[in-house]
């Protein structure tokens, strides 16, 4: 018996449907005039070749790089420029991008800047084995796949600086002129140069983006998710048909990497067609992919989605809202040695000491700029009321008495009174029952003391084995105390007992270190009122959930380190950080615990 052509048909449609096989697109993306013709009248940039071999950042790398100058450049103001990894694939005036061409016509429109394109070649380590016909080993999956800053460091700190002296260009430092783009292993790292130095690449284009598991970059959209917004426009392409291998998924990878984008309230676009593995739709499509790259900047960012948020997810959009900006942060005071000791009264009055000169400051509930509390004091780390309405301190020193011990300041007549010596205190934290729990860091321990001691010896540890201890805290209930490790990438939980005793210690959060560090810095640490806890960070000021859950990490409001956090102003409503010479504040969605009430 045999099948008639319909039936053979219907039959391949029912396999396709089930999933037994499989029907390859076509894959016949064309590119439009704009990519492959200059428009009549159009003028011609210029495109020169150049060979770099200096990095620092890759040692014994050499690599080709060409840089296009448009016609309309001519250095009186900076221009904006755009960085392509695997440049030899984007200059190409024969190959499936053109983008000299493209740049050629949109520029002569006004549908981008004047901008300057950066063509980078991957490096190639070594030389040629001599003899052998075997070429140096290229780097591109180390320098392109590889999460961290290294690639953008590469980047900032020596190829562009290298470029712009060489061609006597003047660029502009503005984000929103500084685009970035690659295609599979460059179209992650595009996105990691951008990720890590959003203050100065704040456009990415990504065509079949590699956000798999070749170096850790599947993490992305986990990391997306978890990490305040940043001001980063992004275009993703990829197509159904792209690679399905070892590493990942690529189709489905970058599906979650839009998702994760859509979710933080990005603004972004995501291209998704039929294509391979290859060039040709994001060359096709490239010149609207620009368009939309350089258009007029957006008044209203996209909402973060929250409908999906279950009652006990505590998401960043909880605590900041629409999911916040890094730009959200206001100065409130700077110039200082070192500061440290965030802390607030049940006023919401803010206090914070300046290390190194032995000094407070005080910024009242309702103000907004810092005044002198006390001078020619005790260095202090660790500043927290307790329930007598005393400041309790961490004392490092002062003059020539250097001796570390914890003292009680009385706030109106500024009288300091020791409560204990002997000690190595950082950090410290008042319960309600009349505890002083302090961390001492080289120790690796968590030690307390009553208030109602005076100049008693070293107090016992009731906590140890903690990868230097750093900031305490304790829950809104008092029923719980968490410290954070600074040398390792946990903070601890303890139970509190009735008798102020300690028991349970668990590592219920995970600190997320950068890249390549083993160390999180878990350093500073305050809890609002629904017992979230923020820690502050090399990455930023992390935040966990009651039940020790990562909810998000709040970026720092500068690149220097933030060592202490504490709620205050109106409502205790303010996220206060101390930030090296620097004092921050934030408004939030939430409210601080208040713990002298």
């Amino acid at each position: 018996m045999t099948c008639s052509p319909v039936r053979l048909l219907a039959a391949l449609a029912l396999l396709v449907q089930l999933g037994y096989v499989s029907v390859q697109c076509a894959d016949d993306y064309q590119l439009g005039p704009e990519s492959t013709t200059r428009a009549s009248g159009v003028p011609a940039g210029r495109v020169e070749k150049f060979e770099f071999a200096g990095s620092k950042v890759f040692p014994d790398t050499r690599r080709d790089c060409w840089v296009y100058i448009p016609a309309q450049y001519d250095g009186s103001k900076a221009a904006a420029s755009m960085v392509f990894q695997d440049g030899q694939a984007y200059v190409n005036a024969n190959g499936q991008m053109r983008v000299p061409i493209v740049f050629d016509n949109l520029i002569a429109k006004g549908d981008m800047p004047v901008t300057v394109g950066l063509f980078v070649s991957p490096g190639q380590r070594g030389e040629a084995a001599s003899g052998e016909g075997r070429p140096p080993r290229s780097n591109r999956s180390f320098e392109y796949d590889s999460l961290g800053d290294a690639y953008a460091r590469f980047l900032i700190e020596e190829l562009i600086p290298f470029t712009t002296d060489k061609f006597q260009l003047n660029l502009s430092t503005d984000p929103r002129l500084n685009a970035i783009c690659g295609m599979s292993s460059g179209g992650i790292c595009a996105w990691t140069v951008a990720w890590e130095r959003p203050k100065r690449f704040g456009k990415v284009l990504s065509h079949i983006g590699s956000f798999t598991n070749i170096r850790g970059g599947h993490n992305y959209p986990a990391l997306i998710r978890k990490t305040e917004r940043k001001p980063i426009r992004v275009f993703l392409q990829d197509g159904s048909n792209d690679l399905n291998n070892l590493h990942g998924n690529w189709p489905l990878a970058n599906q979650e990497m839009a998702s994760a984008l859509a979710f933080m309230g990005y603004d972004f676009k995501f291209e998704f067609g039929d294509g391979a593995h290859n060039g040709k739709h994001g060359g096709a499509i490239l010149p609207a992919s620009l368009r939309w790259l350089w258009r007029p900047e957006l008044k209203d960012l996209p909402k973060p989605l929250t409908k999906d948020n279950l009652g006990g997810d505590e998401a960043l959009s909880k605590v900041l809202a629409d999911g916040g900006e890094p730009g959200d942060w206001e100065l409130v005071g700077e110039g200082y040695g070192f500061t440290d000791a965030a802390c607030a009264d049940s006023e919401g009055n803010f206090y914070f000491s300046d290390l190194p000169k032995g000094m407070i400051y005080r910024v009242g509930a309702g103000d907004s700029k810092p005044s002198v509390w006390l001078e020619n004091g005790p260095k202090i780390s660790g500043l927290k009321f307790g329930p007598d309405g005393k400041l309790y301190a961490c004392v490092q020193g002062v003059g020539t008495n250097n001796v570390k011990r914890i003292v009680t300041i009385e706030p109106n007549r500024k009288e300091i009174s020791t409560v204990a010596t002997d000690v190595q205190p950082n950090d410290l934290i008042v319960s309600r029952a009349g505890w002083i729990y302090f961390t001492d860091t080289s120790a690796g321990t968590v030690a307390r003391v009553p208030t109602s001691a005076r100049g008693m010896s070293r107090p016992a540890p009731v906590a140890g084995g903690i990868n230097r201890p750093n900031g305490i805290s304790l829950s809104a209930d008092q029923r719980e105390l968490i410290v954070s490790e600074y040398g390792g990438t946990n903070a601890w939980s303890y139970l509190v007992a009735l008798d102020g005793s300690l028991r349970g210690g668990e590592k219920n959060m995970e600190l997320r270190p950068p890249v390549g560090r083993p160390d999180s810095g878990g350093d500073g640490m305050t809890t609002d009122e629904r017992s979230r806890f923020y820690i502050t960070s090399h990455l930023g000021i992390q935040m966990f959930d009651a039940t020790g859950r990562m909810g998000g990490v709040i970026s720092k409001p500068q690149d220097k380190g933030t060592v202490s956090c504490a709620f205050a102003g109106p409502d205790h409503s303010y996220l206060y950080v101390c930030s090296s010479d620097k004092v921050f504040r934030r408004k939030t969605l939430t409210k601080g615990a208040v713990f002298t009430r």
